[in-house]
């Protein structure tokens, strides 16, 4: 395993870069439309990882693609079929083929739209504490990765630049900053968004533990799906063959990558560590599994 083929930051000259992000690199096509790239970045812990995970980016793009298609009656999203290669000169196709898409240029919420269908992660933390997530009360006595009993509830986020930490914030907060009537509705689509992936998911062998939803709104305060969806890296996908209350089951995502870095003596804050390369390894065939599972015939597999 090489990281010398992995892309870890696009170079698109002629168009200007809108953002680089602790993933994607977005790029302004004209005032209707934007290139985002999907890059080998690694992020942990809100940090950007010295190490490209080679591949990453393209298996990120295909999973998305999937979702998106397969979500859209639910919610539209901000995909187009205009070919990333037609925005880009001949020379920098290589940049984006298989890893970008062009989409429609939309506002983006200001706020993470996180869905937990079972309790794990910042959400355990927080159960432990008060016996709630983000002030939603649970009952007593769930254990860690138990699924939770009333159905996955809405627990949105700030949205923190690289090297910052993404916040949990309650419903309230979450209406101050969007309004009741939009607050209510993107709660309402992203449990459904959660809801049939995570069906289908597990007829694939794989529980999707939670997930990170992001949405935008057009000129026209239309409501769409945004950024990426339901990959490894916006989700916990958990093997179902292999989950078990009570304990942190293995998992197809960069869950894998942080468990390495707890281990680590590393503060959390940039620079991190890079990552060796058994972990390097293992992480992209995890990566290449879920594809495997969510997007190719039963048959096949």
């Amino acid at each position: 395993m090489t990281t010398s083929d992995a892309l870890f930051e696009t170079t698109i000259q002629g168009l200007p870069l809108v953002h680089r992000g602790k993933v994607r690199d977005i790029y302004l096509v004209d005032d209707e439309y934007l290139l985002i790239v999907q890059t080998d970045r690694l992020s942990a812990f809100d940090v950007i990882l010295p190490t490209p995970v080679p591949g990453k980016g393209k298996i990120l793009t295909s999973i998305s693609d999937f979702w998106f298609k397969k979500l859209a009656h639910i919610l539209p999203n901000h995909l187009t079929n205009i070919a990333p290669e037609s925005v880009v000169a001949e020379n920098e196709h290589d940049q984006v083929r298989d890893r970008a898409f062009v989409t429609r240029r939309l506002h983006p919420l200001p706020i993470e739209a996180i869905v937990r269908g079972y309790i794990v992660g910042s959400g355990w933390k927080d159960y432990q504490k008060n016996g709630a997530i983000c002030g939603i009360p649970l009952p007593v006595g769930l254990k860690l990765a138990e699924k939770l009993p009333e159905g996955a509830i809405f627990t949105p986020s700030t949205k923190a630049p690289a090297g910052s930490h993404d916040e949990n914030i309650s419903f309230e907060v979450a209406e101050e900053r969007l309004g009741d009537i939009l607050t209510a509705l993107v709660r309402k689509k992203a449990i459904q968004l959660y809801t049939e992936a995570a069906s289908y998911a597990i007829q694939r062998g794989i529980i999707i533990a939670d997930t990170k939803f992001e949405f935008g709104l057009d000129k026209a305060g239309q409501l769409y799906l945004i950024d990426e969806v339901l990959t490894p890296d916006s989700s916990r996908f958990w093997p179902a063959d292999q989950y078990q209350p009570g304990q942190n089951p293995p998992s197809f995502d960069k869950q894998f990558v942080r468990d390495w870095l707890e281990k680590q003596d590393w503060n959390k804050k940039a620079p991190a560590p890079e990552l060796p390369q058994d972990i390097l390894q293992r992480t992209v065939e995890k990566y290449r599994e879920a594809l495997h599972r969510l997007i190719e015939p039963l048959d096949m597999r």
